[in-house]
This record gives structure tokens, sequence and C-alpha cells, in this order.
């Protein structure tokens, strides 16, 4: 599993790829908020564009997230989720914590 960061504008973008289960979590989790607590940024979009399979690991990556990014004001937003993964997404009750949407690209601005 892989994540990399992109810093720009006050967004955070975790552009996530490979599989995300409960082997890779903590150490994407560790990556993202190690970044997050320096930056604070206002928005931290997390891109799914490149996971190829996510267990409930996924649906705390989430939820931890949110939590840690509303102690400073921030926002969470879930991007480009698989078609076979957005059911899970709707079941956990993601999209009432946060906006899940469909991009174009995994670059577009937020």
């Amino acid at each position: 599993m892989k994540v990399r960061l992109l810093l720009k504008n006050g967004v955070l973008t975790a552009r996530l790829h490979g599989e995300l289960d409960h082997h890779s979590a903590a150490c994407v989790r560790d990556t993202i908020d190690d970044t997050a607590q320096k930056m604070r940024p206002h928005t931290l979009r997390l891109d799914f564009s490149e996971i190829t399979f996510m267990d409930s690991s996924g649906i705390g990556l989430i939820l931890g997230r949110l939590k840690l990014v509303s102690v400073w004001g921030g926002k969470v937003i879930v991007t480009n989720v698989a078609p076979e993964l957005q059911k899970m997404i709707e079941l956990a009750g993601i999209p009432r914590l946060v906006e899940v949407r469909k991009e174009a690209d995994g670059n577009e601005a937020v």
C-alpha cells in the first residue's frame, strides 16, 4: 500500500494506491496524520482512485481522519471510490459525515 501526499492551497490530498486492509491501514494512517498535524489543512482529500481492495479498515481510516481534522475545523472529502467499494462506503454511513464525490481525474482542485 502506497500513499502519495500533495498540499496545495490548503488542501492536503492523499492519493491511496493498492489494497487498504488491516495490514496496511496503520502505515497509511500514520503517514497522513503526521503531515496533516504539521500542515493543518482546511481540507483533507482522500483519493481512492487507485484502491483495488478495501475492508472495514478503510472505513476506519476515513472516520479517524475526520476526527483528526475536525480538531482544527477542517473537513474530509472522499473522491473516486470504485463502484465495487461504493456500497461499503454507503452502508457505513460515510456520505452522511463527509462529502463523497467522483472527479474526472485525481488532480482536480477542491
